[in-house]
């Protein structure tokens, strides 16, 4: 079978830690990832959602959503305090966006994109830059987030809220409670694995790439996201069914949400995104795929096409 995603797998030895939840690999992985990136300052969290619901805590904001997207955000979001306004954005799937822009800074979800450099090319000192290390992401992990920026007060203000609140120290009894925090922080083991597979992002963006430039070739798209390769298809169900039957896994990102039950109502204008919802169909894509992989995905592909 041809999986959707590839997730690297560890053996790993948690008696090299020296502390399970918190040790030194938590700020090794910081640093690494804020080099990368090009940010001064970082605080990992135990979620991506973590992260944004505490970048928006309490700030009675109403923020636009994009209506293909995952629900995690607008939980956050909600959840956080603020209001949604859905809009018929979809270009946004695979790429960074801003979630948010105050007066003086804006937050940007990057979710679903890492980029050598990337804060210091998209964002300004003052803003604020999440990313997240779900399995299936560009740098994947056993979940896990983390929020960059050139502003020490913010991200200082981070680190004490995830470890509920207290100050920070190396020892945990000279940490002092300053307000209710929360425990949000990323723990040894996610770190561990995200710094892994920091290692190995290069890589993996040229395997990526290769594999891109041949379904961009072959099935006639400009796509150019790392996280997924998304095609439109008519019968999407009998298709996703029939690339099954053939041993190829496929996926759909993203449902609309502007017509929810739970976070949408009548006042959403989004037909955009509601007729790309109903075609969209996300194609394996990952650095594991043999060349002979993509050419029989392709074919496959074709063949259901042009039955």
């Amino acid at each position: 079978m041809i999986n959707l995603f590839n997730i690297p797998h560890y053996h790993i030895d948690t008696s090299t830690f020296n502390h399970f939840l918190h040790g030194d690999i938590v700020e090794e992985f910081e640093s690494n990832f804020r080099d990368y990136v090009g940010a001064k300052y970082s605080c990992s969290f135990n979620s991506a959602t973590s992260a944004i619901f505490l970048a928006m805590l309490n700030k009675n904001v109403k923020v636009n959503v994009p209506s293909m997207i995952p629900p995690v955000v607008c939980n956050a979001l909600l959840n956080s305090g603020n209001t949604i306004n859905f809009i018929d954005d979809i270009d946004w799937v695979g790429d960074s966006y801003v979630l948010h822009e105050f007066k003086n800074y804006k937050i940007i979800d990057s979710a679903q994109k890492v980029e050598y450099q990337q804060f210091a090319k998209e964002a300004n000192d003052e803003d604020l830059m999440v990313f997240s290390f779900y399995p299936t992401k560009p740098i994947s992990s056993c979940d896990g987030g983390i929020i960059v920026s050139n502003d020490k007060d913010k991200i200082n203000w981070f680190k004490e809220a995830v470890m509920n609140g207290m100050s920070y120290s190396p020892n945990n009894w000279e940490r002092k409670i300053k307000f209710a925090g929360f425990k949000m922080y990323m723990n040894s083991i996610q770190c561990y694995v995200a710094n892994e597979n920091l290692k190995k992002l290069n890589h993996k963006k040229q395997k990526l790439k290769e594999v891109r430039e041949s379904y961009n070739k072959n099935l006639n798209y400009n796509n150019s996201s790392e996280h997924l390769y998304r095609i439109n298809i008519n019968n999407r169900d009998n298709f996703i069914s029939a690339m099954k039957d053939k041993g190829i896994i496929c996926g759909i990102h993203y449902q609309t949400l502007h017509d929810s039950n739970v976070y949408g109502n009548k006042n959403f204008k989004c037909p955009i995104s509601n007729k790309e919802s109903q075609t969209t169909v996300s194609i394996p894509y990952h650095e594991n795929l043999s060349a002979l992989e993509v050419e029989y995905i392709i074919d496959q592909i074709k063949n259901y096409t042009n039955a």
